[in-house]
């Protein structure tokens, strides 16, 4: 095994598993899906490492397993379109790809738009829609599954209602530092089970929705 194939290996039994990621079709695709080839060329050394990758223009590309658990937590079936907001490197485009019917993926910035764009095609990956624009506060169309790579401090009403019935939403929300994981479900027409899966922190999405701040 090279040093690559063995640092793949490591990240999956030492970062992801850990982590209460189990789905054997999440565990193979890691395996299988070239990291390394979805980070900044000069970061490639840190593709495998428990941290967060810069990605230029404010951008950072989620940990390992924050990506790897996302994917396994919307149950994704192969007949699901699935909507993320943020394609950032495009490695968790693939992943929802690689599980899903179809992945409609809006990037507010032009340049990583374009470079994950060019990776998914060298990867051959032709079932995504690449958009560009700000979906901050939603996005056209209806869907089996939704994730926002980016926290809100509150979660638009938007998302939620764009799931189909069964539909799955994962959306990080709060503000830092601590912030909550979140798996929503549409389980009737205009009703939703909300699931808070485990704490975390991430950046937040460019022209997210702010509270109302109270001013003393």
């Amino acid at each position: 095994m090279n040093n690559m194939e063995q640092a793949r290996f490591n990240m999956v039994e030492q970062q992801i598993r850990p982590w209460d990621v189990l789905d054997g079709r999440v565990l193979d695709l890691l395996k299988k899906l070239r990291r390394e080839h979805f980070v900044p060329a000069d970061k490639q050394a840190l593709a495998f490492m428990d941290m967060e990758i810069p990605l230029g223009h404010g951008v950072t590309m989620w940990q390992p397993k924050l990506e790897a658990r996302a994917a396994q937590e919307l149950r994704l079936k192969s007949s699901d379109r699935v909507l993320e907001i943020g394609t950032g490197s495009g490695y968790l485009t693939a992943l929802l790809a690689n599980l899903a019917n179809h992945v409609t993926s809006v990037e507010i910035n032009a340049e990583l738009s374009a470079n994950a764009a060019h990776t998914l095609a060298s990867h051959h990956i032709d079932n995504v829609k690449l958009e560009v624009g700000d979906a901050a506060q939603g996005w056209n169309g209806s869907y089996d599954a939704i994730v926002l790579t980016g926290s809100v401090p509150v979660l638009p009403e938007a998302f939620q209602n764009a799931l189909n019935i069964g539909g799955r939403l994962f959306a990080i929300v709060g503000d830092a530092p601590l912030m909550q994981a979140k798996l929503i479900t549409c389980v009737a027409p205009g009703v939703f089970e909300s699931v808070t899966l485990f704490e975390t922190s991430v950046a937040s999405l460019q022209n997210a929705v702010q509270p109302e701040r109270f001013a003393f």
